[in-house]
């Protein structure tokens, strides 16, 4: 494992899948599931996730690409207020190059992107019996209906950022 451990927040939709995704990905090293504030307007706290990863093993822009195709990137609702489409920078450098990714990977999609980037500003964690959600019993009736479709769907589009060491969907621990 590198040294050099880096870390991006991502948010958009249900902190459970969120982090239900992110921690089966090869490369990641930990995830905080809560919630995150940027600067004003967007200073309310939003349900998020903050991933520690190897950049070695996996790059923010794959990182970037999974949250895109495992949420609602494109579509506005009612609950955008708790769920807000977004990827949060902990650098100025960082929220530049993330901007790019987006720009980069806003081709893939039929309709534009909702996503913004911004600047981290703080960050609440969730309950300690939320954290670790589908790990902890992926045969939960969300984790099976919400979590589990997301994970095959990863399985069948981005097969490289899944350990070859897991045959399932069954999370890494």
């Amino acid at each position: 494992m590198s040294d050099n451990l880096q870390k991006i927040a991502l948010g958009g939709g249900c902190h459970w899948c969120t982090e239900g995704v992110f921690v089966s990905l090869r490369g990641v090293v930990r995830v905080e599931q809560g919630w995150v504030s940027a600067p004003p307007p967007h200073d309310a706290f939003s349900e998020a996730v903050i991933v520690h990863y190897d950049p070695k093993r996996v790059s923010a822009e794959d990182l970037i690409g999974v949250h895109l195709e495992t949420h609602s990137a494109t579509k506005d609702h009612g609950l955008r207020h708790r769920y807000r489409s977004a990827v949060y920078a902990f650098s100025p450098e960082d929220e530049l190059r993330f901007k790019a990714v987006l720009t980069q990977l806003s081709v893939n999609f039929t309709e534009p992107l909702i996503t913004g980037v911004y600047p981290f500003v703080d960050f609440r964690p969730s309950l300690p019996e939320h954290q670790d959600y589908y790990r902890t019993d992926p045969e939960r009736p969300f984790c099976v209906r919400f979590i589990a479709p997301k994970l095959e769907a990863l399985r069948a589009s981005r097969p490289d950022l899944l350990p070859s060491s897991t045959g399932t969907t069954t999370p890494q621990k």
